[in-house]
């Protein structure tokens, strides 16, 4: 399942405006296989964990307040090189830098509220799938 998988989160941002069927058709039509997906909405305490990494950084407060502003779309995704290939979709975090085309160049408000979420890593598509989908079995798809 190595480099087969990747986690998405479709922010606050983007789900208040209207775009998850935008930004889903634009994964879908990437040749990505959605295999698990939900709305949701991040408590505190679960963005607070999710988030862990930055707990010291000096944004942590505002990026737990943002993700907890309204709703998510959290999803796994399938695709050979899936990392990869989804980093690439998505753009830049910073949207004024993102390639034109790039989820983030056409739906990011800015380089905090920035629309998307995609994981940076193999190790971290798993960790962050299994955060949000404890209750089902990834590696069976």
């Amino acid at each position: 399942m190595e480099n087969n998988i990747t986690f998405t989160m479709i922010k606050p941002d983007a789900v208040n405006k209207g775009y998850i069927g935008a930004i889903l058709n634009q994964i879908n039509n990437a040749g990505f296989e959605i295999i698990a997906m939900k709305l949701t909405k991040l408590s505190k305490e679960e963005a607070s964990k999710f988030y862990q990494i930055h707990e010291e950084k000096p944004f942590f407060n505002d990026l737990i307040k943002y993700m907890t502003s309204g709703c998510i779309v959290a999803a796994i995704l399938k695709k050979d090189n899936a990392v990869e290939s989804f980093r690439k979709l998505i753009g830049s975090t910073n949207p004024a830098e993102a390639d034109e085309g790039t989820i983030r160049k056409l739906y990011a408000e800015s380089i905090s509220a920035n629309a998307i979420h995609g994981s940076d890593s193999d190790e971290n598509a798993i960790v962050e799938s299994k955060f949000h989908f404890e209750d089902i079995e990834i590696f069976n798809h």
